[in-house]
C-alpha cells in the first residue's frame, strides 16, 4: 500500500476534527459511550475522506528514447535557370565588366 500524500493527511485530519466537534455539539451528549461512538464515527469518516482524495498520477514512462534530429552539414539547393539565347551569352562573355578602383593619392 502506498504512503499517504500530504493532501490525504490534511483532508483526513480536518475531517476528523471538524466532524467530531460538529457531532459533539449537535448531539449534546455527555455520556462516555456517546463520545466514543462519535469519535469512532469521525475517525471512520476521516479515513473515508482521506482514501477518496485523488492520488497524483505517476510520471509516464518513456516509451521511446528521444533522438535529437540530425541536420545535414550542408544543404544542396536546386537552382532553376531559364535558357539563355546564344547571342546574349556570347555578348556577355566578350564584354568584360569594368572594374572600379579607388582613386590614387
Amino acid at each position: 500500500m502506498p504512503r499517504p500524500t500530504a493532501a490525504q493527511l490534511a483532508y483526513g485530519s480536518c475531517t476528523v476534527i471538524f466532524s467530531t466537534l460538529a457531532m459533539l455539539l449537535l448531539s449534546q451528549t455527555s455520556s462516555s459511550l456517546g463520545i466514543v461512538l462519535i469519535t469512532l464515527s469521525a475517525l471512520a469518516l476521516g479515513l473515508l475522506v482521506a482514501m477518496t482524495v485523488p492520488l497524483p498520477k505517476p510520471a509516464p514512462a518513456a516509451a521511446a528514447p528521444v533522438v535529437p534530429e540530425r541536420v545535414p552539414a550542408r544543404r544542396e539547393t536546386a537552382s532553376v535557370s531559364a535558357p539563355v539565347p546564344a547571342s546574349v551569352s556570347a555578348a556577355a562573355s566578350a564584354a568584360p565588366e569594368p572594374v572600379r578602383e579607388p582613386a590614387g593619392p
